[in-house]
C-alpha cells in the first residue's frame, strides 16, 4: 500500500503500529529498531515476519547473530507463533551467524561479502520479501576500525535496498544516541525507539517514532503491550471527538431509576459517572448494569481494581443478580488486576486492546479512584479521558465508578471527570437516628428529561429498588426516621379522621335540632295563620250580618 505522499508501505500486522504509521514500515527500505536490553526488539521483528507471511503472503529470512534457531523459535512460541510449522513450509528461513571477535583477524579488506552471500541464498530459496537482522551490534563487534565499520553498515544498508527487501534491523541503545554506532539511525529510513523504564517501582514499555522519510507520522511516546497475544502498540494521544450519537436508550437494570429518566434508560454510548462514599452501592449498582446487558443478549467487560470474580460473584447474588452464569456463557469477561500492578499507560493500553478485540457493548471501569495511588492527578485524569474519548468513538456504553471520601465535596471528585460525564449518579450514605440509609440523586443527565428527586436506594435479595421520595418537615427521610415518620403521620391521620367524624357528628345534631326547632315554628306559624283566618272570616260574616240587620230594618219601617 502507499503512503499519503505516495511512499509504498508494509503492514506489520502488530495491532495499532499500522495505524499510527499509517500504513506500516516503509516498503523495500531498511527499518531500525533500537532500544535498551529487554526492551521488546526481538518481539517486535519476530511479529513484523510472522505477520508478513501469515497475513500478507510475504516469505522472510530472520538472521540471528546472537541466539540459536531453536531459542527464537520458543521465545516466540509464547507470543503464540509457530515459527517451526512455518520454516517446514519453507515460507521462513532463519539464519544463525556466530561472530566471535576472537576469531577474526581484520585485514584491510575485510568486509561482509560473507553474510551477503548466505542472505542472497536464503532470499532466493524461499523468494523472501522481508528481512531480520537481530541484533546488528554482535555483527560488527568484529571491526576495530571505525572507518571500515561504517562503510560496512552503509554499504549492508545499501545492499538491501536494492535487493528490495523490506527490512528490520535491530539495534542496542547507546550512550548519548539511539545506537552504539551512532550511525544506523542516520542510514535507515524508519527508526523506532523501543524503551522500557521503571518508575515509582511499576514498568512501562514505550515506543517513539523518532524519523520516517517521505511521511507523516505519530511523534509521541504510545505504550505497547507484549503478552500472550502478541506485540500491540495503542496510539491513544490519536483520539478525537469523533463520537457518533444515539438515540437508543440501554436499561440500567433497575426500574425505578430509569423511570426517573425521560424514555426510561441512558443513551447508547453515554459515560455514566457512579460515584459515592464506602458500601453505598456503587459496584451493586454497576452490576445491576452488567445484568439488564447480558439479559439484552449483548456482551460486557467489567475491570475490578478491588475484588475478583470469585468475590464479586458471591457477593452480587445477595441481591439476586448471578454474573457467573454470564461469564460461563461467555457474555461477560472480568478483568480482576491490582492498579500498582501496571503503569497508567499500561492499563490504558489493556482496556483498549480489550474493547478492540472483543467488541462490547458496555463496560465497567471498578473503581476509577483506584488509579489516584498511581499517578499524579493530571495523569490520571489524561488516562480516563483517553477512555472515555475512546469509548464513545467506539459507541460503548461506559459506566466508570468513583469511590469518594466521607469528607470529600459531594459535587467534587478526585479524578476530576464529572464535567467530562454525560450522566452522574450520586449515592451517599446517610446517618439518621443511629443508622446508615442509603440515597440516590441523578445529578446530571445530558440531552435527556430527568427526576431531581432524592431516592432511598434499597438492596434486597430481589434487587435494587428506589423508594418514592418522602419528604418530612426536615427535608427527604429515609430508613427507621421515615418509617417513624409515616407512623406519626398515620396517627395523626386517624386522630384527624376520628375528630372529623366527631365534629361531622355535632353538625348533624345541631342540624337535626335547628331543623326540629324550625319544623316548631313552621307548625305554629301555620296554626297562628289559621286562627287569623278564621278571626277574619269571622269579622267577614259579622259585618255581613250586619249589613243585612240593617237593609231589613230600613225595608220594615217602609212597609207601615
Amino acid at each position: 500500500m502507499s503512503g499519503p505522499a505516495g511512499i509504498r508501505k508494509s503492514r506489520t500486522g502488530i495491532a495499532g503500529f499500522d495505524e499510527l504509521t499509517l500504513g506500516g514500515l516503509p516498503t523495500g527500505r531498511p527499518t531500525l529498531v533500537c532500544g535498551s536490553a529487554g526492551c521488546g526488539k526481538t518481539l517486535f521483528a519476530a511479529t513484523f515476519l510472522v505477520h508478513g507471511v501469515k497475513d500478507f503472503d510475504e516469505p522472510g529470512v530472520f538472521v540471528s547473530f546472537e541466539e540459536r534457531p531453536v531459542d527464537i523459535i520458543d521465545n516466540v512460541a509464547s507470543l503464540g507463533f509457530h515459527l517451526d510449522d512455518l520454516i517446514e513450509e519453507g515460507r521462513v528461513v532463519i539464519e544463525h551467524i556466530a561472530v566471535d571477535p576472537s576469531e577474526v583477524a581484520e585485514i584491510g579488506d575485510y568486509d561482509l561479502e560473507g553474510l551477503f552471500l548466505r542472505l542472497e541464498l536464503a532470499i532466493d530459496t524461499i523468494g523472501a520479501k522481508r528481512v531480520v537482522l537481530d541484533t546488528i551490534e554482535s555483527l560488527f563487534s568484529a571491526f576495530s576500525n571505525p572507518a571500515i565499520l561504517r562503510a560496512e553498515i552503509r554499504r549492508l544498508f545499501d545492499w538491501l535496498k536494492e535487493k528490495g527487501m523490506t527490512t528490520v534491523i535491530t539495534g542496542e541503545r547507546g550512550e548519548g544516541s539511539l545506537t552504539r554506532q551512532g550511525l544506523e539511525e542516520y542510514v535507515s529510513d524508519c527508526v523506532l525507539l523501543l524503551d522500557h523504564r521503571v518508575e515509582n517501582q511499576i514498568s512501562t514499555r514505550r515506543l517513539r517514532i523518532v524519523k520516517y522519510r517521505g511521511t507523516n507520522h505519530g511523534t509521541n511516546e504510545y505504550p505497547f503491550l507484549i503478552d500472550e497475544d502478541g506485540f500491540s502498540v495503542l496510539p491513544v494521544s490519536a483520539l478525537g471527538l469523533s463520537h457518533k450519537i444515539y438515540d437508543e436508550r440501554i436499561s440500567t437494570g433497575v426500574a425505578d431509576l430509569d423511570a426517573m429518566l425521560s424514555g426510561g434508560g441512558f443513551h447508547r454510548g453515554s459515560s455514566i459517572l457512579v460515584s459515592g462514599v464506602a458500601g453505598s452501592g456503587k459496584s451493586s449498582l454497576a452490576a445491576s448494569f452488567i445484568d439488564a446487558t447480558c439479559r439484552a443478549g449483548e456482551s460486557v467487560i467489567y475491570f475490578s481494581f478491588e475484588e475478583s470474580h470469585e468475590q464479586a460473584t458471591r457477593n452480587m447474588k445477595s441481591i439476586g443478580i448471578d454474573l457467573g452464569q454470564w461469564m460461563a456463557n461467555g457474555q461477560l469477561k472480568y478483568i480482576a488486576t491490582r492498579p500498582t500492578f501496571y503503569s497508567l499507560e499500561m492499563h490504558l493500553a489493556i482496556v483498549l486492546r480489550e474493547v478492540i478485540k472483543l467488541k462490547p457493548s458496555l463496560v465497567i471501569l471498578d473503581p476509577i479512584s483506584a488509579f489516584t495511588e498511581s499517578g499524579e492527578r493530571l495523569e490520571v485524569q489524561g488516562m480516563l479521558l483517553r477512555i472515555v474519548d475512546f469509548l464513545k468513538s467506539r459507541g460503548v456504553t461506559g459506566v466508570f465508578t468513583h469511590l469518594m471520601q466521607s469528607g470529600d465535596n459531594l459535587i467534587k471528585t478526585d479524578a476530576g471527570l464529572s464535567s467530562l460525564m454525560d450522566a452522574w449518579i450520586l449515592l451517599l450514605n446517610r446517618e439518621v437516628n443511629g443508622e446508615f440509609n442509603r440515597e440516590l440523586y441523578l445529578l446530571k443527565a445530558r440531552g435527556m428529561e430527568h427526576s431531581n428527586q432524592v431516592r432511598e436506594f434499597v438492596m434486597s435479595r430481589s434487587g435494587i429498588s428506589l423508594l418514592p421520595p418522602y419528604i418530612g418537615e426536615g427535608g427527604a427521610l429515609t430508613g427507621s426516621a421515615r418509617k417513624v415518620e409515616e407512623a406519626r403521620q398515620a396517627r395523626l391521620e386517624t386522630e384527624r379522621r376520628i375528630e372529623a367524624a366527631r365534629l361531622k357528628r355535632d353538625i348533624e345534631q345541631r342540624h337535626r335540632r335547628n331543623r326540629a326547632q324550625i319544623d316548631l315554628l313552621q307548625a305554629e306559624s301555620a296554626a297562628d295563620q289559621i286562627e287569623l283566618d278564621t278571626l277574619e272570616k269571622r269579622e267577614e260574616n259579622y259585618l255581613r250580618q250586619i249589613e243585612q240587620d240593617k237593609r231589613d230594618l230600613e225595608k220594615s219601617r217602609r212597609v207601615s
